[in-house]
């Protein structure tokens, strides 16, 4: 008989440190699941987020494509600006189109578009 107690008490020793070692298994997993959901949180939700650094890639995206065009227009507005402040080529063809200009020397012939058919009838009467 006393055999037997001394086997079951050792059985009973035994269960209890395996459900201290379960209980800290447990306790351990729990730590490490709301560690990963922590860090998942950080990842995905906050500033800094993998979403924002995207959205954030995609902005400077289309601003680079916007300073390009921008770049562009300003060489071909600065090129402009060079040949005015430079040569008189393009003033004078401003002047000519726009304004009427004539060398001395030239004459200047005017030419008249004819009526249209329509024209002509109306102004009979």
């Amino acid at each position: 008989g006393g055999g037997k107690a001394e086997l079951g008490g050792g059985q009973g020793q035994a269960e209890t440190g395996g459900e201290a070692g379960e209980a800290v298994v447990k306790w351990l997993a729990g730590a490490l699941l709301l560690l990963l959901v922590l860090l998942q949180y950080r990842l995905w939700l906050p500033e800094g987020s993998v979403a924002e650094q995207r959205r954030l890639e995609r902005q400077v995206h289309e601003r680079q494509e916007e300073n390009a065009e921008l770049a562009g227009r300003n060489d071909r507005l600065e090129q402009e600006v060079l040949e005015l402040q430079t040569g008189t080529d393009t003033v004078e063809e401003i002047a000519r189109e726009d304004l009427g200009m004539i060398r001395d020397g030239e004459t200047y012939y005017h030419v008249d578009e004819p009526e249209s058919d329509a024209d002509q009838t109306d102004a009979q009467p």
